[in-house]
């Protein structure tokens, strides 16, 4: 079992940043792929970004050049920067890991 917690998100102004961790239980997460999805209100969860074990990422089309993803392995922790924010960016953002989900942490953009 894993264990995934999120935390960093709150709301900011359309055009500013946030960055949001993610920090894993266990001793096998430098061999993982991380993952981050979102979910808006009344919408299917969304693939964001993902970041393997080797360091390579892929990027959603709706982020590409704006959020950008990183891992700490020493810290057992996953990051999401997210740069010039839109207000349809605003979600529910989760973090992934093989099966396991977090619990969420919230992002709200305004204009």
């Amino acid at each position: 079992q894993v264990q995934l917690v999120e935390s960093g998100g709150g709301s900011v102004q359309a055009g500013g940043s946030l960055r949001l961790s993610c920090r894993a239980s266990g001793d096998t997460f430098s061999t993982k792929s991380l993952a981050w999805f979102r979910q808006a209100p009344g919408e299917e969860r969304e693939f964001v970004e993902l970041l393997s074990q080797y360091n390579m990422s892929a990027y959603g089309d709706s982020v590409k050049s704006r959020f950008t993803i990183s891992r700490d392995n020493t810290k057992n922790t996953v990051y999401l920067q997210m740069n010039n924010l839109k207000r349809d960016d605003k979600a529910v953002y989760y973090c992934f890991l093989e099966q396991f989900w977090g619990q969420g942490t919230q992002v709200t953009v305004s204009s």
